[in-house]
């Protein structure tokens, strides 16, 4: 029962853990030389708690950098680490200044609950510093005939290198800067600050220079895509004196168009023709068929004919009826006979 009664004391120091947390990202990155801000949010019974920043992974080994506790000193913007804590929105912030490689690391941040049965709610987050390049923003986007800039970060090692700016697939296009940290023409700016960013300057863009660009630093070097849109055309609006009385009284409506009843004569044109083409096509047909029969039955009437006169030569008396022929004339054969 004892043991009982001692584990369930011990299980008093995570109930903090479960009902009243800290939160914070989990992971951050930051360019070398930079500064690093980490927000920490935490519950409303903590507003008046104690709040703390430390370097480690494991809370007993915790090497602490800044307490919410100490006095602030009259050069806190130039120190390593400060904290800040805003009890209205519940978040304390945690700014690291001027990182250096050997920066990276887990990090903690905690709220100091104190007490023997008690654990404080802590959060942890590891920090990453890198060297090399970045860009504010890697799509940009600009009208034509209009300006922008493009922000390319560096990290304190590249102070002192060589920056450029170039269009993407083309060498001969780098622009460099000169000593003195700048480079100017028509159409592009660069400057550089010597405290690790450089700014390039599209000026009077044009469609042409849509496309990709990168900004370097020494042997580093970021992409940036520019992308120009056409400038919205506008209608001139022209200033006309207002009409006079004299021009309202004048005003005729415009002639209706005549469109409208010449198609119309044209439909009535084109039924008459086509009717016409059929009657002339029909009564072509019946004067082929009646040539056709035509020509077909004179062969046979001309047979009929020479019959009749041979028989006229050979009968001696018309009323004999001992020397009358009779004619039979076959259609169907073309044939004629006479008895």
């Amino acid at each position: 029962m004892q043991q009982l009664f001692i584990f369930a004391l011990s299980l008093l120091t995570w109930i903090p853990a479960f009902l009243c947390r800290i939160t914070t990202e989990g992971e951050l990155s930051v360019m070398e030389g930079q500064p690093l801000t980490v927000p920490c949010h935490y519950e409303p019974q903590y507003a008046s708690y104690v709040k703390y920043w430390c370097r480690g992974k494991m809370k007993e080994f915790c090497t602490s950098l800044a307490r919410t506790d100490e006095p602030p000193s009259a050069d806190s913007a130039k120190k390593k680490v400060s904290i800040f804590d805003d009890q209205v929105q519940l978040v304390f912030t945690v700014t690291m200044n001027d990182l250096k490689e050997g920066d990276s690391g887990w990090y903690m941040c905690g709220v100091e609950i104190g007490g023997v049965w008690h654990s404080d709610d802590v959060a942890f987050t590891n920090i990453k510093v890198i060297h090399g390049m970045s860009v504010s923003k890697s799509r940009l986007t600009g009208e034509e005939g209009s300006s922008l800039t493009v922000e390319c970060h560096y990290s304190e090692r590249y102070r002192e290198s060589e920056k450029k700016w170039c269009r993407s697939g083309d060498w001969s296009s780098c622009l460099l800067i000169d000593s003195e940290g700048s480079y100017e023409d028509t159409s592009v700016a660069i400057s550089d600050d010597r405290t690790r960013t450089f700014t390039v300057t599209l000026k009077k863009l044009q469609m042409r220079d849509t496309g990709w660009y990168w900004c370097s630093a020494g042997q580093q070097q970021m992409a940036v895509h520019v992308l120009v849109t056409p400038r919205p055309a506008t209608t001139p609006v022209s200033v006309t004196s207002p009409p006079t009385r004299l021009q309202s009284v004048a005003y005729l409506p415009p002639p209706k168009p005549i469109t409208k009843s010449w198609n119309s004569h044209s439909h009535i044109l084109e039924s008459l023709l086509v009717c016409a083409s059929i009657m002339l096509l029909v009564g072509l047909a019946i004067l082929v068929r009646k040539l056709w029969k035509q020509h077909k039955q004179d062969p046979l009437l001309r047979q009929v004919k020479m019959i009749k006169a041979r028989h006229n030569e050979y009968s001696g008396d018309v009323g004999d009826l001992q020397n009358a022929a009779v004619v039979f004339l076959n259609r169907d054969s073309e044939e004629v006979h006479m008895y």
